[in-house]
């Protein structure tokens, strides 16, 4: 399970972000609303932890931005703020749970848990698509008009994070943290390399191009020029 940490409190963010890590979940921590809303617009978390206050955007506004951007991460919202009136707030800004500081590692486990399971039962998307070019993230096999593409596994990654993605600008700091797992810039042309391959696997024998560079921002594969 992939979790999203939203939490000002360094402190509290690194206790719970490390009891979680023990029990084998992946943990991402983030200090600031307005740099956690495009985190969790951008990558795919199973569960998102929100502070209620947060620098920047608090954390209810970050829960409704994501909900009105039709994003439906299950959220626990942890606060100090423990009225009956505030949880009531925070159900309504689209939080799936809200839990009251001080509150003890053991009860928050259990309600992530209980989160995690309530998002397996909704469908499973196996197969991504963009126009005619589909990925099945089953048999990782990629085709084109009905033209298998064989594809690295560097390559396959690159192009399933473009598709989950379609339609929208995909920065180069986005490749590197996502496909590469770097939160550093190497200062390579890694990104430039791969995506020239991409390219010629992808579009090179077809009637249109699918991947598009977007000048000074980064890539985007969508149909149509």
């Amino acid at each position: 399970m992939k979790i999203l940490i939203l939490e000002d409190d360094r402190v509290a963010s690194d206790y719970l972000a490390k009891g979680l890590r023990e029990r084998g979940y992946v943990v991402d921590q983030i200090e600031d609303g307005l740099e956690g809303l495009v985190r969790a617009r951008h990558e795919p978390y199973d569960v998102l932890i929100v502070d209620r206050m947060l620098p920047s955007l608090d954390g209810l506004a970050v829960i409704e931005a994501l909900r009105s951007a039709g994003q439906h991460t299950p959220v626990l919202i942890v606060s100090a703020l423990g009225s009956v009136d505030e949880r009531v707030r925070g159900l309504r800004a689209g939080g799936d749970d809200y839990l009251v500081k001080p509150y003890a590692f053991s009860e928050l486990l259990a309600r992530l848990e209980v989160l995690a399971r309530r998002r397996s039962t909704a469908p499973v998307e196996t197969e991504l698509r963009v126009g005619d070019l589909a990925l099945d993230l089953l048999t990782r096999e990629v085709t084109r008009a009905g033209t298998e593409i064989p594809l690295q596994a560097r390559e396959f990654q690159l192009l399933e994070y473009l598709m989950q993605h379609a339609n929208q600008v995909v920065t180069r700091t986005m490749l590197l943290e996502s496909v590469w797992d770097y939160h550093f810039d190497p200062q390579t042309n890694v990104i430039d390399v791969h995506i020239s391959r991409l390219r010629k696997k992808i579009d090179k024998d077809f009637e249109y191009p699918l991947i598009h560079t977007v000048r000074g921002a980064g890539y985007m594969i969508r149909e149509g020029t």
